[in-house]
């Protein structure tokens, strides 16, 4: 069988299908979200990191999941020194595979929520065996992941000459008038026409972003239409994982339309699902009563009055809101 859509929750509950005793995943590349919700299956899951051995981790990453494998006792991560790009969701049972997927979805919140993008597909008994060798020759070849060199890789020569840094500093002021906006940004909610909670938040996407930061913010997948008949074909909010500077994470969405020269980009960042998430976070960071409306005395009052954002892996980010 063939699945090309709600690929987080098949794998969460193929365990109810098939008896099991231990969940293996090899993937190229990993988010931690995904990993720190295997804390509720009932047994022990090992992760292999495919793509160390080319691409090292960044250290934002690195140390998100060396707090998910010390914390986590049914849970260990590893990092493959041999480059594998493989996405392999493997099931045992006495240490004998019962059960597996394969197919191009990343372990992670972005590899596993746009549909038609990745798929995984049943294996058949007959390649239980071969497939056991290889997981097992790659396992030999990998470490685990709090004896890793953290690596931050090469700056990709096709970016954009002008831009200085490797992050995005995104600024939650209005750029024209250098004040918060009353019913955008961190105050999205503050608008009762349109929003049910006061904490409803984003931080908007500007051109300037997508022509220096393209890596960051890809353009937007349209999804296929649902018959021949009729439906409009619709673009899709990618879900993101954040990992802020202080530790704590969260998915977000690369969310509304933002045409630049005929392209389709993400216009904002928000919470998932919940997008007053953002603006609780960012109001207990800063302060500020729950639900309160922000201003630009509060973001001086903290000492800033921007983020800055950078890409740590395929659909997982960085926010440093540090002072």
């Amino acid at each position: 069988m063939l699945f090309y859509s709600n690929l987080e929750e098949i794998i969460f509950h193929r365990h109810e299908m098939v008896q099991s005793d231990e969940l293996i995943i090899l993937s190229g590349y990993v988010g931690p979200n995904p990993i720190l919700r295997l804390q509720t299956l009932p047994f022990n899951s090992r992760i292999i990191y495919g793509m160390y051995g080319s691409d090292g981790i960044r250290r934002t990453l690195h140390n998100s999941l060396v707090s998910i494998n010390n914390a986590q006792t049914n849970i260990q991560i590893f990092y493959s020194r041999t480059p594998v790009h493989s996405k392999c969701y493997i099931w045992k049972y006495e240490n004998r595979i019962v059960h597996a997927l394969v197919g191009s979805a990343n372990f992670s919140s972005n590899g596993l929520s746009t549909p038609y993008r990745e798929t995984l597909a049943e294996t058949t008994v007959d390649t239980f065996i071969p497939l056991n060798d290889y997981v097992e020759t790659i396992l030999r070849n990998s470490i685990i992941c709090t004896d890793a060199v953290v690596t931050e890789g090469r700056r990709n020569a096709a970016l954009p000459e002008d831009r200085e840094t490797d992050y995005c500093r995104m600024t939650l002021l209005d750029p024209r008038t250098n004040e918060m906006q009353n019913a955008n940004g961190l105050n999205w909610g503050q608008n009762p026409d349109n929003h049910t909670n006061p904490n409803d938040a984003n931080i908007p996407i500007r051109a300037e972003y997508i022509r220096l930061y393209p890596e960051l913010f890809p353009p937007k997948q349209e999804l296929p239409r649902l018959s021949e008949a009729g439906g409009r074909a619709q673009r899709h909010n990618d879900t993101i994982e954040i990992i802020w500077d202080d530790g704590a994470t969260m998915e977000g969405l690369l969310e509304g339309n933002y045409p630049v020269n005929g392209v389709i980009y993400p216009k904002q960042i928000s919470s998932f699902p919940e997008k007053r998430h953002l603006g609780s976070y960012i109001r207990q960071r800063i302060g500020v009563a729950d639900g309160a409306r922000v201003t630009r005395r509060h973001l001086e009052r903290y000492g800033r009055t921007h983020i800055d954002v950078s890409l740590q892996t395929e659909g997982v980010y960085f926010f440093n809101f540090s002072v």
